[in-house]
């Protein structure tokens, strides 16, 4: 990989994370670390293009299937794809037909664009990663293998410990918060070989950990407000992205 390498393109392909939850802007929208790292990319390259495809709640299966070939058609230096987390956090999921329709994905993608990036997925430290831990690792030893195969470059934050630390993550636990994701987007800028700006792993200064009745409080917080509608919504089989377009569907000057 070339260090510096100027990229005058990029198309982000995903779900949720790459959309940009839960960095909120004042409007209501959110922004997130692949906006981040388009600003970046566009200060070193005057006419810089950006699209983002990506769309909550989407599954592996529909990322293949609905953002893989527009993407494709856009041929972008650099393309991003991060998927199969949403499966892989459902109570029945078969891990190795996830792995098939990201390598379909992958295997669309890398032909078309300069560059490919994948990516281990974070994970808030918790009891719910740790129920998860085996597929999420079956998933991302799938990832590597895959970057072999069509020379993408791998981007671990699954391995990060600082991004494991809850305070990087918004109530719905779910989500990066705004520190999270320029975090994640320092760490894409380094692994293209840009020149760094700060240590993405530095972990954050100790504090005093809160106390049981504050704990219990959040806890329920969250019970109410994200943990109930979201199994409302796998009951009923519906998804948070719905009807949602992608936020930058068309490659255009970035601004």
């Amino acid at each position: 990989m070339q260090t510096n390498a100027i990229y005058t393109s990029f198309v982000a392909v995903g779900d949720s994370f790459t959309e940009g939850m839960s960095d909120g802007l004042p409007d209501g929208s959110y922004r997130g670390w692949a906006d981040l790292l388009a600003a970046r990319l566009a200060e070193r390259a005057p006419g810089f293009r950006y699209a983002n495809l990506a769309v909550r709640g989407k599954l592996i299966g529909q990322i293949a299937d609905e953002q893989a070939a527009p993407a494709a058609a856009m041929g972008a230096d650099l393309v991003t794809l991060v998927g199969g987390l949403n499966d892989v956090l459902r109570p029945s999921c078969d891990v190795d037909l996830v792995c098939a329709r990201l390598e379909e994905a992958a295997a669309r993608l890398a032909p078309s664009c300069r560059q490919l990036v994948l990516m281990h997925s974070p994970g808030r430290r918790g009891p719910v990663l740790e129920r998860f831990r085996p597929r999420m690792e079956q998933l991302f030893d799938f990832v590597d293998g895959l970057a072999e195969r069509h020379g993408a470059l791998v981007v671990d934050l699954f391995g990060a410990e600082v991004l494991g630390d809850p305070r990087l993550w918004a109530e719905d636990r779910l989500h990066l918060n705004a520190e999270g994701h320029r975090r994640v987007a320092e760490a894409v800028w380094q692994a293209l070989g840009q020149a760094p700006a700060f240590d993405w792993r530095d972990p954050l200064p100790a504090a005093a950990r809160a106390g049981w009745g504050a704990r219990r409080a959040s806890d329920a917080r969250f019970a109410r407000e994200h943990l109930l509608p979201w199994i409302g919504r796998r009951l009923s089989g519906r998804s948070s992205g719905d009807g949602r377009p992608p936020k930058r569907p068309e490659l255009l000057p970035y601004a």
